[in-house]
């Protein structure tokens, strides 16, 4: 997720273990420990830019390694408490335990999103996601945020309790929405007559009613979104080829650099991967502005005249007027289809 959702929800949880007076305290070593696993992001290479997405959510992120991690989080800490007031007062143990409790949240929120996390490595190198929350929800975060200075401020403990009950409460309806969401998209299989390879529903960006839904059949990826609120909405989408390398790049050598590179995109982006017509872009299905549009917001470029060079990244996020507004109709649940009857019928 987000730093300050890793950070606030960091110290909410590195409070619990606090006494009144050191509610403050511990929470800033929380949110430390929180948002500490992705400095990840400093993994990088001017010549291979998928250096990048091997490390970002990898062994920062692993379980197993969240011991040391959140002990040398603390070492740092420990090492400037003198010359900041904010963190003094505590103990190594308190002072450790607040970086672990915080700290440990970070691979656990992170698996929570649709990008994928790799909570077991060296054991594994799966991408777990399981696509219950956005990445970024001011509705999951602000309320946390005001609980845990307040906490603070006051010294009453209850408030942090309210803060991880918030938590609690959304984690949970992610999940259940996560749920709704998958009975729409398979809804939305069964009235086109197909049967999904696969299927995935993952949330659209700042909130837990309006989903992207992606199927593979006959070796193409539909993409429709889906509004699971009091009533249930599709909005249809786009159907688009799934890559296959052969037929879209019949002069890609197989044991070229750049060969090598898109399976390495493949095994980040979940094997959800589209070629831009008339272009040597493969992009990420996954993620897009609207839920309905296949659109992605990244993807790599070949050079079939250099295969031995590695990919290149590109990456478009803007937006227009016409795509905030339409996103926002879809939030809103106009112009949907209603699934909930027997009018929903495949465009």
């Amino acid at each position: 997720m987000d730093p300050i959702s890793q950070g606030v929800v960091g110290a909410a949880f590195a409070q619990t273990a606090a006494r009144r007076t050191q509610l403050a305290t511990m929470a800033w070593y929380g949110a430390f420990g929180g948002l500490a696993p992705d400095l990840d992001v400093l993994f990088q290479s001017p010549t291979d830019p998928l250096v990048f997405l091997e490390y970002h959510r990898q062994f920062t992120h692993s379980l197993v390694f969240i011991p040391a991690g959140a002990f040398l989080v603390f070492l740092v800490l420990r090492a400037i408490a003198s010359r900041l007031a904010l963190l003094q007062g505590l103990t190594a143990f308190q002072g450790y335990l607040a970086c672990l409790m915080g700290y440990a949240t970070h691979g656990l929120l992170d698996a929570c999103t649709s990008y994928g996390t790799q909570l077991f490595w060296p054991f594994s190198d799966a991408r777990i996601a399981w696509d219950s929350m956005p990445i970024v929800d001011p509705l999951f975060t602000v309320p946390i945020l005001v609980l845990v200075i307040a906490a603070s401020r006051c010294k009453r403990r209850w408030l942090n309790w309210c803060a991880c009950g918030w938590m609690l409460c959304f984690l949970t309806a992610g999940w259940w929405q996560h749920h709704r969401a998958m009975e729409a998209a398979e809804q939305v299989a069964r009235n086109r007559g197909h049967e999904p390879t696969r299927l995935t529903a993952k949330p659209s960006i700042a909130n837990l009613v309006l989903w992207k839904a992606i199927y593979e059949y006959d070796g193409h990826y539909y993409v429709d979104a889906v509004r699971v609120g009091t009533q249930r909405l599709w909005y249809p989408g786009a159907r688009v080829a799934k890559l296959d390398l052969a037929r879209d790049f019949p002069g890609l050598q197989p044991d070229s650099v750049q060969a090598r590179d898109v399976e390495r995109f493949r095994w980040f982006s979940d094997g959800y991967l589209t070629v831009e017509e008339d272009s040597p872009r493969i992009g990420d299905l996954r993620y897009s502005f609207l839920p309905n549009e296949v659109n992605p917001m990244w993807g790599i470029e070949l050079n079939l005249n250099d295969q031995d060079e590695h990919v290149a990244w590109w990456a478009s996020r803007r937006t227009d007027g016409r795509i905030r507004r339409q996103f926002v109709r879809m939030v809103l649940g106009l112009d949907g289809v209603s699934l909930d009857d027997d009018q929903a019928t495949p465009p």
